[in-house]
């Protein structure tokens, strides 16, 4: 069974920044794609930053040159720099991690931690 631990969330002000960390249970090598998902109170979920096995990297578009997502195989780790904070930050964060074995699509979460944003 696949855990993935988040760690790193808090209470930061306007323009401060955050480092969120996912440590996996087992091999991150193992997914082709791991990331980053926010949801904010009274709103769906939605991708923050994603990177693959082999490095190729995707942002939502109001993150973009803010946040900055790495992952590290040899630790099992996956984690968001977030810089340049906004209130509109605010939200769950969650650690996602996809594995496909002969076809089939599994999809990892982790148990989120919030991130707050407020002067």
């Amino acid at each position: 069974q696949v855990q993935l631990v988040e760690s790193g969330g808090g209470l930061v002000q306007p323009g401060g920044s955050l480092r969120l960390s996912c440590v996996a249970s087992g091999s991150m090598a193992r997914f082709y794609s791991t990331g980053w998902y926010r949801q904010a109170l009274g709103k769906q979920r939605e991708l923050v930053a994603t990177i693959s096995r082999g490095g190729s990297i995707n942002y939502r578009d109001s993150v973009k040159g803010r946040f900055t997502i790495s992952r590290d195989n040899a630790k099992n780790t996956v984690d968001l720099q977030m810089n340049s904070l906004q209130p509109e930050d605010t939200a769950v964060y969650y650690c996602n991690a996809i594995r496909v074995t002969l076809g089939v699509e599994y999809d990892y979460w982790g148990q989120g931690t919030q991130v707050t944003v407020s002067s």
